[in-house]
């Protein structure tokens, strides 16, 4: 965990490290309880009973970071992770999945409505967590995902200049990366094609170890809110 967290302020990104809560030992993993887009925060309610302990001190510190107008929560029955959600430029995915619902995707849809921004939903196979758990966006043009996960049709007409780009099943970890600004990508140790693929696209890669983080079924999307 310092080893990212280090990575990510050594490449220009402003850090704020929350209290850990032994209570909740998921706790590491914020990107699930907070969602925020365009400065708008939709406060979800976790897909699991025992993470939802998690999320007060997240709204508390977003809540002294933003206006108080742009923060809404989400209304049971609806529930959601916010590792269901993936970016790409003004298009957006979610997962519908054990841990987000329909009625959590309506309430997610309303409000990129209101930031005028289309919503795609993806049906997240048994065998995974999260949508980001098997992809990501290292840019605003390039969504990775790993073979027999996900079909690149189910994403539907892309925009143009941007594509779908398939990874070896055996290569499902590394499909989750994290984009910076300067065509850097940030991706776990041990994935040889998504780092050969990236590079010959001209991203600069930085790699660091994500075992640990990996052993508690954790990747590097799960560990930040970008806000």
């Amino acid at each position: 965990h310092r080893a990212y967290y280090q990575t990510l302020s050594s490449n220009g990104v402003d850090i704020t490290i929350l209290d850990a809560d032994q209570n909740h030992p998921d706790c590491v993993f914020v990107e699930d309880q907070a969602v925020v887009i365009d400065g708008h925060v939709l406060l979800p309610v976790p897909g699991h009973e025992s993470r939802r302990g998690e999320q007060p001190p997240i709204a508390t510190f977003l809540s002294s970071q933003l206006e108080s107008h742009q923060i809404s929560r989400m209304q049971p029955p609806a529930m959601m992770d916010g590792g269901d959600i993936l970016r790409l430029g003004n298009l957006f995915f979610v997962g519908r999945s054990t841990r987000t619902n329909d009625a959590g995707i309506s309430q997610l849809k309303d409000l990129l409505d209101h930031l005028g921004h289309e919503l795609r939903v993806i049906d997240i196979p048994s065998h995974s967590l999260h949508l980001t758990s098997i992809c990501s966006t290292p840019s605003d043009q390039i969504i990775l995902i790993p073979e027999g996960y996900l079909d690149p049709i189910c994403f539907g007409e892309m925009p143009e200049g941007c594509e779908v780009i398939t990874m070896p099943k055996e290569e499902v970890y590394g499909c989750n990366t994290i984009g910076l600004p300067g065509k850097k990508v940030i991706l776990a140790d041990g994935y040889p094609t998504v780092k050969s693929e990236l590079e010959n696209r001209g991203f600069e890669c930085i790699v660091i170890d994500m075992s640990q983080i990996r052993a508690a079924d954790g990747s590097l999307t799960c560990c930040s809110i970008f806000y």
